[in-house]
């Protein structure tokens, strides 16, 4: 089915791709929930759109204590959530080739963000959504580079294989329930997470922002589960190569596996 859901939780919406997918979001006519830790950057967002379309609410993903809370306020307050999307990341570059300076605590802390949060959230979430009578999605923000790994950024692109990993199993899983899980695959895109860089540079690198959520918009519209932007220069086309290979040997195992595994 098309992407057509009416009240949409966006995770992650305050810089990037998030805020780029939020404003899309309400100008195809849904109801955005912008989350995010900055709490002007939501105002602005609700005052752009107007409290009609538009709501913020100011969570961190790495408060686990808070989690529960959290979830309990979005369905409580927004019964009619019928989309959840998952957009938060961090990337930092990490010399593996001086092993002496690398700080394990943000190693860990990185992989934790862009992948054991996210989990959290979805399982947290999922009960939610498949109970409603009404079709529903869950959608990830991933990375070209789940296929095909960055040097520099060792931690992110383990965190976002290990995310591709989990989104298979759990779409595999709920394959006959009505929730729809979606993964989004970006290429570089010119946003905020690659400050790391100096601004000049790393918000002056890849895709713009505008073109990726056209792009992306165009696929989820389209009702497409892996959406895939843009390459990986110089590979090319080989990450779609490869996501069609891994998902047909995924799926030829699953068949064997959920033959003694019941669900």
């Amino acid at each position: 089915m098309a992407f057509n859901y009416k009240r949409v939780l966006l995770v992650g919406a305050t810089s990037g791709i998030g805020a780029a997918m939020a404003d899309r979001l309400v100008l195809e006519g849904a109801n955005v929930i912008a989350v995010g830790r900055r709490q002007e950057r939501l105002d602005a967002f609700v005052e752009k759109h107007g409290s009609e379309k538009a709501s913020g609410v100011r969570y961190d993903i790495n408060d686990r204590a808070g989690l529960d809370a959290f979830v309990e306020k979005i369905v409580t307050e927004y019964p009619d959530l019928d989309c959840v999307f998952l957009n938060s990341g961090v990337q930092h570059q990490i010399r593996l080739s001086r092993p002496e300076e690398v700080d394990l605590d943000a190693f860990h802390q990185e992989i934790s963000t862009n992948f054991n949060r996210l989990v959290d959230l979805s399982i947290k979430f999922l009960p939610h959504l498949q109970k409603k009578p009404v079709p529903t999605a869950l959608v990830f923000t991933g990375t070209l580079l789940a296929a095909v790994p960055a040097v520099a950024v060792p931690a992110y692109s383990a965190s976002k294989a290990a995310l591709n990993t989990y989104i298979m199993c759990l779409r595999r899983q709920n394959q006959e329930k009505s929730t729809k899980i979606i993964e989004i695959w970006p290429p570089l895109v010119q946003t905020e997470l690659h400050d790391y860089m100096g601004a000049e540079v790393g918000r002056n690198m890849g895709m713009p922002v505008q073109e990726f959520t056209d792009k992306t918009w165009e696929q989820l519209a389209a009702g497409s589960e892996l959406i895939i932007v843009g390459a990986i220069p110089p590979a090319g086309n080989v990450v779609k190569e490869l996501a069609e290979k891994r998902r047909n040997a995924f799926e030829a195992m699953s068949n064997i596996m959920l033959a003694h595994f019941q669900l």
